[in-house]
């Protein structure tokens, strides 16, 4: 197949690019350093821009993954509108010109769990209605984008995507080897999570599935809570797992955003198990024995 992937530099979208390739697919992949791009992969047609293409009736799949960063920078009201462009206008920009073709391509576009903000307990399916803080506000209206595209459509409401070498489990690992790391606030907030390896097959999932459309929990089954992630991870590591973080504290530093850290989310991809897919990674636990190396005993 012809696929165009935007976000194709981040953890995912190299991840996924790098599996596509090895299944002999053509990539193009849209990106604002193309020089740098092209070093990671020579093999991909790398696009600094979207303005030559008059529709996308070329392409078999798009793949949108690009986005600004979510956690990196305090929520001004200018970096607020800096995220919500960065998902926003792209996504509305591919949207039009899918809509120009003929032939359209099939569309998988992002989104996150934020989208059922701070939810407690509650099972959240994919029928689950949507909470009204920014996070929440954020992922509606980047799907709202992504659904007036005229074909078949897929959004990807994912979870903290797994991968040592990436994203948000490579930040931790630094604390707890300083024995920094414990729960956050009182550590019973659920927290959605999915393997790399997950995300990437499950989105080659939905491009090979004709009866895929709609929104999608990208989640493991298994979410686990804050405090029992500390302890899967630290008992893993064989490195003490104590300290502890109240709210008010990450509320003090991160402002809005420790929401991030905060909000429980007890995510059920009911919608990808329904069509037939079959986690690589369903408990945390045989993750970590499987891709974190313990610590040495002197």
């Amino acid at each position: 197949m012809k696929i165009l992937i935007t976000g194709a530099t981040g953890l995912v979208g190299k991840a996924l690019t790098r599996q596509l390739l090895k299944q002999s697919h053509q990539i193009t992949a849209l990106t604002r350093a193309v020089n740098t791009a092209q070093k990671l992969f020579p093999e991909v047609d790398w696009v600094s821009s979207l303005s030559t293409y008059k529709n996308l009736d070329q392409f078999d799949a798009v793949v949108n993954l690009a986005g600004e960063p979510i956690f990196d920078k305090k929520w001004t009201d200018e970096q607020k509108l800096r995220l919500k462009n960065s998902r926003i206008l792209l996504t509305q920009q591919l949207t039009q010109l899918i809509n120009r073709g003929k032939r359209p391509p099939v569309f998988i576009s992002g989104s996150a769990s934020g989208f059922y903000g701070n939810a407690g307990s509650q099972l959240l399916t994919e029928s689950a209605l949507p909470a009204t803080s920014f996070t929440a506000e954020l992922c509606q209206a980047w799907e709202a984008a992504a659904q007036q595209a005229d074909t078949r459509v897929c959004v990807i409401r994912t979870g903290m995507v797994m991968s040592p070498r990436g994203g948000a489990l490579a930040r931790m690992l630094p604390l707890y080897r300083f024995g920094l790391a414990g729960k956050l606030g009182s550590g019973q907030q659920f927290m959605p999570w999915i393997a790399l390896k997950d995300m990437v097959r499950g989105i080659i999932f939905l491009i090979n599935n004709p009866n895929a459309v709609g929104a999608f929990n990208f989640s493991s089954p298994n979410p686990v809570t804050n405090k029992e992630f500390n302890r899967l991870l630290g008992s893993r590591l064989k490195l003490p797992h104590f300290f502890s973080v109240p709210a008010c504290i990450l509320r003090l530093f991160l402002g809005e955003r420790a929401c991030l850290l905060l909000d429980s989310q007890n995510v059920y991809p009911k919608k990808l198990l329904d069509l037939g897919y079959t986690f690589q990674f369903e408990h945390l636990e045989t993750y970590f024995s499987k891709t974190l190396k313990q610590k040495r005993k002197k």
